[in-house]
């Protein structure tokens, strides 16, 4: 099983949005053994959290009739197949309510597959790098602050050199510190 580092969005604007994002991320890395979407997806496998952006909040993108967004970008070390990664992702979503209605509307979570290694995918149900990535500043924004030298396999550009191109960047602003998950190789906080 190849490990390879992938790069995940994630963005909320209902509700309490920064605990639907740390909501998300405990759901991302919980413990294999626990089931995930009420026993519809057995176990996660390999998914560890390497690190988180700082939260953005984010004027919403494709459809303006809606809250800010918060937003925030994790980078992620993974065994699992991109199409294993999708499946999680979206039961993730499930599980905390997500509804499919209205094309970029509102929504508790959006969790976004953005990178996964350098690997192109171009399926009807997964599209890897994401196809709109370097169009949306709420995404390069904390991507950057990650890893601003990733390059798109695709397009040939940094991910700092997307966030200077892309339109939009005024309406990103710094909302608050990454968010701090205990990462799997550390113990849990004592009570």
């Amino acid at each position: 099983m190849e490990i390879v580092t992938a790069y995940l969005g994630l963005g909320s604007n209902l509700g309490e949005r920064r605990k639907n994002l740390e909501r998300a991320a405990e759901l991302l890395f919980r413990s294999p053994s626990e089931p995930l979407d009420h026993g519809r997806l057995k176990s996660h496998g390999h998914l560890r959290l390497l690190r988180s952006s700082s939260v953005y909040e984010t004027a919403p993108w494709g459809y303006a009739n809606q809250p800010d967004f918060l937003n925030c970008v994790l980078e992620v070390e993974t065994g699992l197949t991109p199409d294993r990664l999708l499946d999680i992702t979206q039961g993730v979503e499930r599980e905390m309510g997500r509804e499919w209605s209205l094309r970029y509307g509102p929504r508790v979570i959006d969790l976004d597959i953005l990178f996964y290694g350098a690997i192109i995918i171009e399926q009807a149900n997964l599209q890897i790098p994401h196809p709109r990535l370097h169009q949306r500043a709420f995404v390069l924004a904390p991507l950057a602050e990650l890893a601003p030298e990733l390059t798109h396999p695709v397009l040939g550009l940094t991910a700092q050199e997307l966030t200077d191109k892309v339109d939009g960047k005024g309406g990103v602003k710094l909302w608050g510190p990454p968010m701090h998950l205990p990462r799997q190789d550390e113990p849990a906080p004592q009570a």
